[in-house]
């Protein structure tokens, strides 16, 4: 990889007053021009609106590791337990698919959708347990499908604009690519794109720009990587907290950047250095990015 350059045009600012205990999975959802975000560990799920620069939320009754809107209306989450059916504005809760309910150490963590609206979502053991986390494919008519085994920490998604490409973060190994079936939702063909230097921290969530490269958050690593499509390394965002946990664009031209954050395992004094830990920040890095997909059901 080659050396990268701080890209000082872009200073993110936080959004609101939120400070996530483990703040992760932003998607911009773009029926109502608002972002959602959750606090994993906090069990609460967040709905900005950068017009009126307010935040609503709601809690949940189990640990939420993503939300995705839905096209009929209400969110689909990743929650501790599987996936769960969300209304925000009656706080119904309905766990439709129960993942991995024999395995009370594992929650599921990232998510997100692929262009025909199927769920991606990846679990993890609350201890990392090395491998024993995997990849879920959840359709849109309630079938679930195991796609790959032997997860350690799974993390962030993401697709090339021809849908050919699915990358995928396991945070303990790197960044992987998958030839990409979009009409079967099949993927194979796994090969490494990323490996980021542990010094560095680890790679956690991520999305894909409009010119099909990866916005990366790093955790422990103060920085948000954009890498090449081939794994160079192009350009950094440093932040103003460690613990950066995952990125998506949106706003009305998909120019803004959010990046969300975490406080959690870190002491008074580290506290006392990153007062904006567990905050979500918006910067507008000059690149344009892609829509975050809905699901279907």
């Amino acid at each position: 990889m080659t050396s990268s350059h701080q890209l000082r045009s872009a200073d993110p600012e936080p959004i609101s007053a939120v400070r996530a205990d483990l703040g992760e999975g932003p998607t911009w959802d773009a029926s109502t021009g608002t972002l959602c975000f959750v606090d994993i560990t906090g069990r609460r799920v967040y709905r900005y609106d950068p017009v009126r620069k307010a935040t609503a939320s709601i809690e949940l009754p189990q640990e939420v590791g993503a939300v995705v809107p839905r096209r009929g209306g209400g969110l689909i989450a990743a929650v501790r337990d599987g996936i769960a059916f969300v209304d925000e504005k009656s706080a119904r809760f309905e766990l439709v698919a129960a993942i991995e309910a024999d395995n009370p150490r594992n929650l599921m963590n990232d998510a997100k959708c692929d262009s025909r609206g199927r769920l991606w979502a990846g679990t993890m053991a609350f201890a990392s347990t090395p491998g024993a986390g995997c990849l879920y494919r959840y359709d849109p008519d309630g079938t679930v499908t195991k796609m790959v085994e032997n997860v350690t920490i799974s993390n962030g998604l993401g697709w090339s604009a021809d849908d050919r490409t699915m990358y995928y973060v396991d945070s303990s190994e790197g960044i992987d690519a998958f030839d990409f079936d979009v009409e079967s939702g099949q993927v194979g063909n796994r090969r490494r794109v990323v490996t980021v230097d542990p010094e560095l921290g680890m790679p956690d969530g991520m999305t894909v720009d409009s010119a099909g490269y990866l916005w990366v958050a790093i955790w422990g690593g103060s920085r948000v990587h954009r890498y090449a499509p081939s794994g160079e390394l192009e350009r950094e965002i440093h932040m103003p907290v460690s613990q950066v946990t995952s990125v998506a664009f949106g706003g009305p031209d998909l120019e803004d950047l959010y990046i969300t954050s975490a406080r959690e395992e870190l002491t008074t004094e580290q506290l006392d250095r990153e007062p904006l830990a567990g905050a979500c920040f918006v910067c507008r890095p000059g690149v344009k990015g892609t829509h975050s997909h809905t699901f279907a059901g």
